[in-house]
């Protein structure tokens, strides 16, 4: 199985899947799941011509666990090891809710010369919490509920998370119970110490003051029902802090829009991929 280990630490490993040939994108999955969630968007993207790299999150998939390293400066570190050790060149970076803050946080401390686009996906950019500047963020209230049910019942936690997660519920079956109990399984198995201390980094980490860093032509993806990262606070505000971009809203799409819409999604990643 392909890893790349770690020039500063030897016993951590990276878990990656690399398919095709031609210019490399890279799929950054959101939390509390693996590289597994690009199912519906890899077959498309090598279609395309494309080569198609997704990787596991430290502590979660195939990755090793470590202690830390989980804010953005160090999960950012691990994304520029891929491309170091696979000498990528000319990347595209795709980036799903949490994966947006890599991508981000990528060209603000490794700058553009080596991104030709990124695209951002029921991202988390710019800020997901509620402040005073923010008043569509989520209240501290509701995510300190989410802390503390990671702590004490995570396992419970994560089946009604991921429900929220399709805007799934008795009268709208957005998924099928086999996708929900899938989803269940991977984040289940992600560590704990991973899967809280991601959750504090996408919780707390305010990517404003970034976006003018942002200075590569930007696809944003946002679905107008999205229940774990509303619109008003992420897609909306990335879009109108970032200088060159388009943004896609999707009618009626929940947060995993990758699964509920790949058709939608896939359609708009092939035109952002090919227009000129």
């Amino acid at each position: 199985m392909p890893y790349i280990t770690k020039q500063s630490d030897k016993n951590f490993q990276l878990y990656y899947e690399d398919f095709g040939s031609g210019q490399p994108i890279i799929l950054i999955h959101g939390w509390p799941l693996s590289g597994k969630s690009w199912e519906m968007q890899i077959p498309v993207l090598l279609n395309l011509g494309y080569r198609v790299i997704s990787y596991d999150r430290r502590g979660f998939g195939k990755s090793s666990l470590s202690t830390d390293g989980y804010d953005y400066d160090g999960l950012t570190a691990d994304l520029h090891e891929l491309i170091s050790q696979l000498e990528l060149q000319n990347v595209i970076l795709f980036g799903f809710s949490m994966g947006g803050g890599e991508v981000v946080r990528y060209l603000t401390n490794y700058g553009s010369e080596n991104v030709d686009k990124i695209a951002l996906i029921s991202s988390i950019i710019p800020l997901v919490k509620q402040k005073e500047d923010n008043p569509d963020g989520v209240p501290q209230e509701k995510l300190n509920e989410i802390m503390q049910n990671l702590k004490t019942d995570r396992i419970t936690f994560l089946e009604s998370f991921h429900k929220d997660f399709y805007n799934y519920g008795l009268l709208s079956q957005s998924v099928s119970q086999k996708q929900l109990d899938y989803d269940w399984t991977i984040a289940a198995f992600a560590n704990p110490i991973a899967t809280i201390k991601c959750a504090e980094s996408w919780a707390n980490t305010d990517f404003r003051p970034e976006l003018p860093n942002i200075n590569v032509k930007t696809l944003i993806v946002h679905g107008d029902a999205d229940k774990i990262v509303p619109i008003e606070t992420a897609g909306k505000q990335a879009a109108e802090g970032i200088a060159n971009n388009d943004f896609i809203i999707i009618d009626g799409a929940p947060h995993g829009l990758n699964v509920t819409h790949a058709d939608d999604l896939n359609s708009v990643l092939s035109r952002f991929l090919t227009e000129q």
